[in-house]
């Protein structure tokens, strides 16, 4: 049994992120395990890019009430509680709503050939943020 410390907490880059996000890492891969575990807080209007996962992502929101959009313009609510599993190679993107923070636990997968597990796309439009935040 290894007990872990607390790592930092990182701002996420505007590069990939439209708003204020924060990532406190959790765990990285390992020995034989491939699994990151980060938790991931973004701030009202905060949201991802576009994105993708080879292994896919599993999202465990912990705090408030976000969104997740994928191409087809499919969005889900997502409140505390709730588990969305994004399949590999899904382009999608995930924040919060506009009304309230929105805290989640990211769980991926590398494919363990050294490659980043995530390609980073361009960023939800204002307009297709409001959109999804209607519904």
């Amino acid at each position: 049994m290894e007990l872990l410390p607390v790592r930092p907490t990182v701002k996420l880059p505007a590069q990939a992120f439209t708003g204020d996000a924060y990532l406190t890492p959790i765990r990285q891969p390992a020995g034989l395990s491939r699994m990151t575990v980060a938790l991931v807080r973004f701030t009202p209007g905060a949201r991802t890019n576009w994105h993708a996962h080879a292994v896919g992502q599993t999202l465990h929101v912990t705090e408030g009430v976000g969104l997740v959009g994928v191409r087809d313009g499919s969005v889900l609510r997502i409140h505390a509680g709730e588990t969305v599993l994004c399949p590999p190679g899904e382009e999608h993107w995930h924040g919060a709503a506009a009304g309230t923070f929105m805290s989640h636990l990211a769980m991926l997968e590398s494919s363990g050939d050294g490659s980043d597990p995530t390609t980073w796309l361009e960023p939800v439009t204002d307009d297709d943020y409001r959109r999804a935040d209607e519904r």
